[in-house]
């Protein structure tokens, strides 16, 4: 095998590898999975007894930053918490108990 056609190769593939994990990261998760991604956060500290999220995503500036969030809540028995977390990563960004 030619050294020059492997490199090539192996640089199309990196390239193909680095845009195929930058579209992924860049995927709008849906208010579904979102919800779900908060009640496994919430989840360590005891079972829930009922949720709701927003469907629609809005802006949200925490410290300086803009994200793109759902805002939802969740209930524990008698608690209920009201949570927003970030529309792309899936991260709890804040939590506040009502």
């Amino acid at each position: 095998m030619n050294w020059r056609t492997f490199i090539a190769g192996a640089t199309a593939g990196f390239a193909a590898a680095c845009f195929v994990q930058s579209w992924r990261n860049n995927q709008l998760l849906s208010s579904e999975k979102a919800l779900a991604l908060a009640k496994k956060a919430f989840q360590h500290a005891g079972p829930i007894s009922g949720s709701w999220i927003q469907t629609t995503k809005e802006m949200y500036e925490k410290d300086g930053i803009i994200y793109h969030v759902y805002k939802g809540g969740i209930c524990r028995g008698e608690e209920q918490y009201e949570f927003t977390i970030d529309a792309y990563t899936g991260t709890v960004i804040e939590k506040s108990r009502l």
